[in-house]
């Protein structure tokens, strides 16, 4: 129990704790709806896409926070209107744009002769150098997510299962698909300055996915992502401390081995099942197997 516990007797491990867990809060939040929708490559586009912002605002002596924040909002303006032309996908559109902002990020950093730390810093962060106004600062995109994410609740359901549906109800889909893009930028801003992108992405990913396997209702969905990243964090802060490796680096490892361990359980529940099923047919109406698909999600308003 003392390995346990040893780490977070430190304060800026304390703060660190705090910090991933509001992360994992608003990234389950938004997460949810991004893996829902088959996001996952438009959120690390706009993770990554925030480059040119933070390098300009960091060789002109500005805020990093700020620079970000335009960068991500350019990023998240080009996806719209590029996903709007009738002979170009939605993904070729975002790889675009992915590699043309990372390319440029990369010439204005270039610039810089702290180029690799610089670098470091955007991928990993450094979540144990948390202040408190980095800690306020995550509560408040918390609770914008939250609040956002509750009006919104209808119009992101319909918008990720029946677009046309959504139309008929007067929910107005493309309203809805922006606002969904501004949380997206929200959770990523507000976290990569703490976490670092890499973190905030698999945060945003891992967890809300590895609930999926369990889970059939999506606020459930939330809930148990936030508890899994939560999760996740914690241990990742103490395997980083005994063992002396990068601490956002460990945190999103673990993050993502939770949803291969989530998966590899959820096989073996099915295989586990399979027999009774073969010898029982109204075991089907009582005892389904949880959601894998958004198709199979509960369409609860």
């Amino acid at each position: 129990m003392d390995w346990l516990l040893l780490p977070f007797e430190v304060s800026f491990v304390q703060r660190a704790l705090v910090a991933g867990v509001l992360v994992s809060v608003v990234c389950a939040l938004v997460g949810t709806w991004v893996v829902l929708r088959g996001m996952a490559f438009l959120g690390d586009a706009m993770a990554h896409g925030m480059l040119p912002g933070i390098a300009l605002a960091s060789l002109l002596g500005g805020n990093l926070l700020l620079g970000a924040a335009i960068s991500a909002g350019a990023m998240a303006c080009g996806v719209t209107l590029l996903s709007r032309s009738p002979r170009l996908s939605r993904d070729t559109g975002i790889g675009l744009l992915f590699v043309g902002m990372l390319a440029v990020g990369v010439i204005i950093v270039s610039h810089s002769r702290s180029f690799a730390v610089d670098l470091t810093g955007f991928l990993f962060g450094d979540v144990l150098a948390v202040r408190d106004a980095d800690l306020l600062a995550l509560a408040v995109a918390v609770a914008i997510a939250a609040v956002v994410s509750l009006l919104g609740y209808r119009s992101f359901l319909a918008l990720t299962f029946d677009t046309r549906k959504a139309h008929t109800l007067g929910l107005r889909p493309k309203l809805a698909n922006a606002v969904l893009l501004a949380l997206v930028t929200l959770a990523i801003v507000a976290s990569f300055h703490v976490v670092g992108t890499l973190l905030v992405f698999g945060l945003l990913i891992a967890p809300p996915a590895a609930a999926m396997v369990w889970a059939g209702r999506i606020p459930v969905i939330m809930s148990c992502a936030a508890l899994i990243g939560a999760t996740s964090t914690a241990v990742g802060l103490v395997l980083s401390w005994h063992w002396g490796t990068a601490t956002g680096a460990t945190i999103a490892a673990v993050a993502v081995l939770s949803f291969f361990l989530s998966a590899l359980l959820a096989a073996i529940r099915r295989r586990l099942r399979r027999p009774n099923r073969a010898t029982s047919t109204d075991n089907d109406e009582g005892h389904r197997d949880p959601v894998k698909t958004p198709e199979q999600i509960e369409y609860a308003t």
